[in-house]
């Protein structure tokens, strides 16, 4: 048998053999990333600049980006190529500790939301709805706290998904926070209409208190909306040169996408 190390000879092969396996498992896990809790951090994450990479690689990315967009300002790949260059920057322990946004989180969260704003006011055709939705943990509740914000990037979320009544569901609970009650509602009648009919009068009362809730908290606050008044849109959603609709509410006025207000409009007539 092979290891019958009593044989001549075979003590070294047995030897050479283990010598083998073990480093075939050092490759398989280590150099892989195989068995490393948190997407590793091994060979393929390291080439592909995933977010087990180290992080001086993602500073060495943002500091390259920004000097393509100072001197490219309106190059928009550019502008996103920083952007989720400062997500991932502002990515891990350093930003959040116990579910709680650090002071040097809120910095690199307040870079990322600078450079977005930038991207935006070059008002890009169709803006990259992935880095969208990254942007929309920046803007929640558990990280900047901008519900207007939140809400402009939920718009081009929802746009890209159109059938999914959680992010319409989504985008309601952050139009009621930012005292946007006309946008709520018709983000509110979306989500009902999209969710399992078995949900809806659960989604529906759900999104109602939330709205409630909102109301409340503006009326304590001595804040006017339109929602706290009682007054409602002063007529029809006007269109922008951008092809961007605005809605006025309570004398304040809202950036919707053309796309999206056509959407939340058509789920109103229903």
């Amino acid at each position: 048998m092979l290891f019958d190390l009593r044989g001549r000879g075979r003590r070294r092969t047995v030897q050479v053999i283990y010598i083998g396996l073990a480093l075939l498992f050092l490759v398989g896990f280590v150099g892989l990333g195989v068995g490393v809790g948190g997407g590793g951090g091994g060979i393929l994450n390291a080439f592909t600049g995933e977010s087990g990479a180290p992080k001086a690689s993602f500073a060495g990315q943002v500091k390259k980006y920004q000097k393509l967009v100072a001197t490219q300002p309106k190059d928009l790949s550019a502008w996103e190529g920083l952007i989720n260059a400062q997500l991932h920057e502002a990515g891990g322990e350093t930003s959040v500790s116990n579910e709680k946004l650090t002071s040097k989180g809120k910095e690199l969260f307040s870079d990322v939301a600078q450079s977005w704003m930038s991207y935006l006011a070059l008002n890009p055709p169709k803006p990259n709805p992935k880095l969208a939705k990254e942007m929309a943990r920046v803007f929640a509740e558990e990280g900047l706290n901008q519900p207007a914000a939140e809400v402009e990037v939920l718009q081009i979320v929802v746009a890209a998904e159109p059938q999914s009544a959680a992010l319409f569901g989504k985008l309601a609970a952050y139009a009621y926070k930012a005292h946007n009650d006309r946008q709520g509602d018709l983000a509110s009648a979306k989500a009902v209409s999209l969710a399992p009919a078995a949900d809806r009068a659960r989604v529906k009362k759900e999104l109602a208190e939330l709205k409630k809730s909102s109301a409340a908290a503006t009326t304590s606050s001595g804040v006017s909306t339109g929602a706290s008044t009682g007054s409602t849109a002063t007529g029809a959603a006007s269109t922008s040169e951008s092809g961007n609709a605005t809605i006025t509410v309570g004398g304040k006025s809202y950036k919707v996408s053309q796309k999206v207000k056509e959407q939340l409009e058509s789920s109103e007539k229903k």
